[in-house]
């Protein structure tokens, strides 16, 4: 907004938004808003209202219409029909503009910021007192820096985006957000990419934000964070509200039922793993970036038919490195030392053989941590998308050619067996939810009948009917004899999931641990570098495959 947003923030320095009147008008009040694409109903009258100075959670599956009512919200969509009132005055929002102008600021799953731009330079984008920048900046920083010390966000005015961590680069965008007057913010799925630190971090800014005068709306699909944060939750299941509570009277078992309208399995249940063979063994392994930068240090593990291996891990520890090795996506540049072997034959590390395609025809699946930028073409459809990597499947493949038409049926099979939605095998993976492009892959690998599973961030961005859903397919695969290697930086998950866990930290393996005897308390000490004063488990004993 050139020439109005510059400074000029809501509350002012010291200042304390006054907290709402019962007399107030809602912040937020959505009347039969619904909104079409196609065939396929996004939102389907919904109607809310949220009050001023609260944080309000908005939930529902994959696909169940949040996003698309909050890209209403922030003027991306125009509704077909309804109407919004801001602060009790109807107002049209045609487009983020006219948003912003309003006071509503919106804090996306994805960031917007230019990476090699400092952290005031992204702040000021697009609100800009004229062609010369200097005036800007400086106005900016003082501005700035009185932000980020009122409301907890303090970031280096001068770093480069690309420098900061995820959860500051989060930062970054609330702060945007707040420069620009917005006393309403939307964050979408906003621990996504935070670890949990962070995300605790998180929760504390919004409820000194929401303290003082901020309205928060919050879409997440995590029942754990809608009780610890949020004052009131509206509830959404195929484009439809289906209920609006107060946190404090709910719980995470109504919610659940409300979202997926049956009764929900909240804990993971698993008869104890029988560990077969070692099919995986991994010795010293070693990764150093295109800049010599030694991301992998002498990581060995083994990993056994009938059994999850979890690796437990704050993001950027060494996790992503060694899913590349051995699902072979190590990019060019990278220099990869060690051993690795398959049922007692080696596996190359790099050059010929040591590629993705490889690794699947040797009988290894893989659904990376990364699922638009590793896991699909978000361009191609659906159908073409479950079919990457596995063309050359019997199944498909009629010679030199293939048969696309199989590739379609099998593509509408899975669509119904996964619940991906919408079940349309034409539209582009873009065209997806985050969860349901999540579903796309895990349907693809794990029908492949691999015999080694190798799975990054499962669940990451899924709601929680899949995640229940999921759970038991990666347990069911286990008790079928698969291995399984299953990174997450979700904790709960790992020990639910996990028959052993590794704690990564800082590209090396801390420990072992068996899930039954050791405590979120003794992973946490690992996962910070500090090893306790106790062996680490050793792999259990078993028969070693024979090579073929």
């Amino acid at each position: 907004m050139p020439g109005d947003a510059g400074g000029r923030h809501a509350g002012g320095p010291g200042g304390l938004n006054p907290p709402a009147s019962v007399t107030d008008p809602p912040a937020i009040e959505l009347r039969g808003i619904s909104k079409s694409f196609g065939p396929v109903r996004a939102n389907d009258e919904v109607s809310f209202s949220v009050p001023k100075g609260t944080i309000h959670g908005i939930i529902g599956e994959n696909g169940a219409g949040k996003s698309t009512l909050m890209s209403i919200l922030y003027g991306f969509y125009r509704a077909d029909q309804g109407e919004i009132l801001v602060h009790g005055r109807p107002t049209a929002l045609p487009d983020s503009l006219s948003a912003i102008r309003a006071g509503i600021g919106m804090v996306f799953q994805h960031f917007k910021l230019v990476q090699n731009f400092t952290v005031l330079e992204n702040v000021i984008l697009g609100a800009e007192d004229g062609p010369l920048l200097g005036r800007s900046l400086r106005r900016a920083r003082d501005s700035l820096t009185a932000l980020a010390r009122e409301y907890g966000l303090e970031v280096d005015p001068d770093a480069l985006v690309e420098d900061l961590s995820v959860g500051h680069q989060q930062r970054v965008e609330i702060l945007k957000a707040l420069w620009r007057n917005a006393d309403i913010l939307i964050l979408d799925e906003p621990t996504g990419v935070l670890t949990p630190p962070e995300a605790n971090h998180l929760f504390r800014i919004l409820k000194g934000l929401r303290d003082q005068g901020k309205t928060i709306l919050l879409i997440t699909h995590k029942l754990r964070e809608i009780m610890e944060a949020t004052d009131t939750v509206s509830v959404m299941r195929r484009g439809r509200l289906v209920g609006t509570l107060r946190t404090a009277t709910t719980s995470p078992a109504r919610l659940a039922e409300l979202m997926v309208g049956r009764k929900v399995l909240l804990e993971t249940v698993k008869a104890p793993a029988r560990p077969g063979p070692i099919l995986l063994s991994a010795e010293n392994l070693t990764l150093q970036d295109e800049h010599g930068v030694e991301r992998l240090k002498s990581v060995s593990l083994t990993l056994r038919a009938g059994e999850i291996l979890g690796i437990a891990g704050v993001a950027g520890n060494g996790q992503s490195e060694l899913l590349s090795i051995l699902g072979g996506m190590t990019r060019p540049g990278e220099k990869v030392s060690g051993r690795l072997t398959l049922k007692g034959r080696d596996l190359p590390l790099s050059g010929r053989g040591a590629d993705g395609k490889s690794r699947r025809q040797a009988g290894i699946g893989h659904v990376p941590e990364d699922r638009q930028n590793a896991g699909l073409i978000l361009d191609f459809t659906a159908w073409e998308n479950t079919a990457l990597g596995y063309d050359d499947d019997p199944a498909w493949a009629r010679g030199f050619l293939t048969d696309n038409q199989a590739i379609r049926d099998d593509t509408a099979r899975k669509m119904q067996t996964w619940d991906i939605r919408p079940p349309i095998h034409t539209l582009a993976a873009k065209s997806f939810s985050g969860g349901n492009q999540q579903k796309l892959v895990i349907a693809r690998e794990f029908e492949q009948d691999p015999d080694i599973l190798l799975i990054g961030q499962p669940t990451r961005g899924v709601d929680i009917g899949a995640i229940e859903f999921i759970h038991k397919q990666i347990i069911a695969l286990r008790d079928q004899g698969k291995a399984i290697l299953l990174v997450s930086v979700e904790l709960d998950e790992i020990m639910s999931l996990s028959d052993r866990i590794a704690v990564m930290f800082d590209g090396r393996i801390m420990g072992e641990r068996d899930p039954a005897t050791t405590s979120e308390g003794d992973i946490g000490c690992l996962m910070a570098g500090i090893a306790p004063a106790r062996i680490p488990e050793q792999t259990p004993p078993g028969p070693t495959a024979e090579a073929p």
